[in-house]
């Protein structure tokens, strides 16, 4: 993506501006960010989605002072009329499940493809909202339709109200306040507190617009999460490494780890006591784990690149031709549930890492920023990249798409 050129999206800035002076830092209004936008789901058809067991949904209504939330799935049947005022739909990573909405989120791509989550569609009867809060990641709040009122402001009373299923905050003061009409979005940093509220809206052709909200949001991993997720991928290669050291009977490492010894333990009055010696020794297991920066590296990879849980992947309903691919006479293109990252030794797939070096480690890495490849770029892929590309798309990671006259480019 050219990070220098003004975008309507980001009210005429270019996303270089956009990211050095409001990303994490301050609020953006911007009035028909994408003029004339469509919804690319109907109400029934989101409503179908929100039926889906493999799709996170949510309902929430407000009851008097109180609140309500329960789980999806729903079938339709369940969900309250359309005549009943304030209840929201909450439909989460609709990206993986709609190609249009795995489009939207293309147009973010300013922004590393490891910050980014999901699109949740939010549909909302009058009066329909989940309650002033905050959230502790970056969002882009794109009014697809209908019509949403705002009240946003940089909370310093962050106490809960109690005895409710969502966090609300209790003491909430707004600085300031926007209506959002279709085509406009609002974009608010980590903790800035808000609070949407649904109004009623008739559209151009004079019927009842639905309040569609599409939340584009960004992952935000706590330090706490990172490091226990780290710790645990940095044991599992220590102990690949050390089986991978063993002789062809499996009986013996030629290598063997080094064990907790203490020969110098005396006879002790108080066994249930720990020992300093052996805390002093996993100490030393943690340091050691974490010197190696290429394994530190790897298993942040690897975790950042692993698809949500409840994905997954359809098996291709053609085999892999390499012939054909490596003749460059097909184009190819991650599916849209594919995560791929990569930093300067590897590249990162869907949970797993590879090793890339050279020419092939080049085509991989733009593969990964594109997120397709054109016949003339895979013309140039060696044979082990065509093999590994070929194991991808048997996983159904990606696709192989027919010859086109505009894919010769």
């Amino acid at each position: 993506m050219e990070v220098n050129q003004p975008l309507a999206l980001l009210a005429g800035l270019t996303p270089a501006q956009f990211m050095r002076r409001h990303w994490q830092k301050k609020p953006l209004l911007v009035r028909q960010a994408i003029a004339g936008f469509q919804p690319f789901l109907s109400r029934a058809a989101l409503f179908k989605l929100a039926a889906s067991e493999q799709v996170e949904s949510r309902l929430i209504a407000q009851q008097g002072e109180g609140w309500s939330l329960k789980k999806g799935p729903f079938a339709p049947k369940t969900l309250p009329p359309l005549s009943k005022a304030g209840w929201t739909l909450l439909v989460q990573g609709v990206d993986l499940h709609e190609s249009a909405g795995h489009a939207l989120l293309q147009q973010f791509r300013f922004v590393p493809d490891a910050r980014m989550d999901d699109l949740m569609i939010s549909f909302a009867t009058p009066g329909g909202g989940v309650g002033p809060h905050f959230d502790s990641y970056d969002v882009f709040l794109f009014q697809a339709s209908g019509r949403r009122r705002w009240k946003i402001g940089l909370q310093k009373d962050f106490t809960l109200q109690q005895g409710v299923p969502l966090k609300i905050l209790q003491n909430f003061e707004a600085d300031e306040e926007f209506v959002l009409e279709a085509g406009d979005m609002l974009y608010l940093p980590p903790r800035y507190a808000h609070d949407g509220i649904a109004e009623a809206c008739v559209g151009s052709d004079g019927k009842t617009a639905d309040c569609m909200t599409y939340s584009i949001g960004f992952r935000s991993p706590a330090q706490s999460e990172l490091a226990s997720e780290l710790l645990h991928r940095l044991a599992e290669m220590g102990e690949d490494a050390a089986e991978s050291c063993a002789d062809e009977e499996g009986s013996r490492p030629s290598r063997p780890q080094r064990m907790y010894r203490d020969p110098a333990q005396p006879a002790t009055e108080t066994p249930a006591a720990l020992p300093a010696g052996l805390a002093d020794f996993a100490g030393q297991a943690v340091l050691q784990a974490l010197k190696d920066p290429l394994a530190l590296a790897c298993a942040l990879g690897e975790y950042m690149s692993e698809p949500k849980p409840g994905v997954w992947f359809d098996e291709p309903q053609q085999a892999w031709n390499a012939e054909v691919a490596k003749a460059g006479q097909t184009r190819i293109a991650l599916d849209a549930r594919t995560r791929m990252l990569y930093d300067s030794d590897h590249v990162f797939i869907n949970g797993e890492s590879y090793r890339a070096k050279g020419a092939d480690a080049s085509l991989m890495r733009r593969l990964a920023d594109q997120r397709h490849l054109t016949m003339a770029e895979l013309r140039k892929a060696g044979a082990a990249a065509i093999a590994l590309l070929g194991d991808w798309h048997e996983a159904g990671w990606l696709q192989q798409l027919p010859e086109s006259p505009s894919a010769r480019r």
